[in-house]
């Protein structure tokens, strides 16, 4: 097996073909991936069709984890990086040979223009697909630190879900085994200042959620952000805390603020 994948999660948001997500399960195996979690499926994973596309592959689809919510197809991460046909605002975009370069382990590529994932041994990252009829929506992205794009024919750009996974699932194994060409692709950054370069200590998307929860709740108690503008307020926010990268120690200290605000206002939030 190529090394750098064992922690990788493949992560299927609401899923409606069973064939699709057989076929998914197929290619994974094929590549060396073994963990799959779907969000909230539209289909029986382990029926007749799944398993009819699957072949050889049924035990990806036997141990796959299936969850309620993104958030908790996310649970343990550090990284995430998602999928997407068009970009969006406050979401840097690469193609697959960069963007999916932050989600191994370091060591387990070169160093080009880019710096991998820093993930430790024991951390999991994830690539996050959307469901076959919308794909992802500005809300699921931004649960991803940045998102890729598969260059396709600008006529007729949306792909098959289970053939973007095959695509994204080979370029992280040629990125893995070290196959990858010895350098970043011309037009390989599609709307991003820079290269995704990750620091390598930053904070679990875990201990994000926590403050980013955190944070709106204490935002609509002062009145900062409204509940019928707090969705789209606090995508700029989530936004902002991917690009700055924060550390355990950063998070601990801005959560400290947020109920040092709450005792004074008088709330009780902590």
């Amino acid at each position: 097996m190529v090394t750098g994948l064992d922690n990788l999660r493949i992560v299927l948001v609401e899923p409606a073909g069973a064939l699709n997500v057989g076929a998914i399960a197929r290619v994974m195996k094929n590549l060396g991936f073994y963990q799959l979690v779907v969000v909230n499926a539209r289909c029986d994973l382990l029926g007749e069709e799944a398993h009819l596309m699957a072949v050889h592959a049924a035990d990806v689809l036997g141990q796959a984890r299936q969850v309620a919510t993104l958030p908790q197809a996310l649970e343990g991460c550090q990284q995430a990086v998602a999928t997407t046909a068009r970009p969006r605002a406050n979401q840097p975009l690469y193609a697959p040979d960069v963007g999916l370069r932050r989600l191994l382990p370091l060591g387990s590529t070169s160093n080009l223009e880019i710096n991998p994932g820093p993930q430790a041994s024991l951390s999991a990252s994830a690539l996050i697909f959307g469901p076959e009829d919308r794909g992802l929506s500005n809300e699921e992205l931004a649960y991803a630190q940045c998102s890729i794009k598969i260059p396709t024919n600008p006529e007729y750009a949306s792909l098959n879900l289970a053939q973007a996974v095959a695509i994204c699932c080979y370029e992280l194994s040629r990125i893995a085994s070290g196959n990858a060409p010895d350098g970043i692709s011309d037009g390989a950054v599609i709307s991003a200042s820079g290269p995704p370069e990750v620091d390598k200590d930053i904070a679990s998307l875990d201990e994000m959620e926590r403050l980013y929860r955190h944070l709106e709740t204490t935002l609509l108690h002062i009145g900062y952000i409204y509940p019928h503008t707090a969705a789209s307020r606090m995508e700029k926010f989530r936004a902002m805390g991917h690009r700055a990268q924060l550390s355990p120690q950063d998070v601990t200290m801005l959560r400290g603020i947020l109920r040092q605000i709450s005792w004074f206002t008088g709330s009780g939030q902590m």
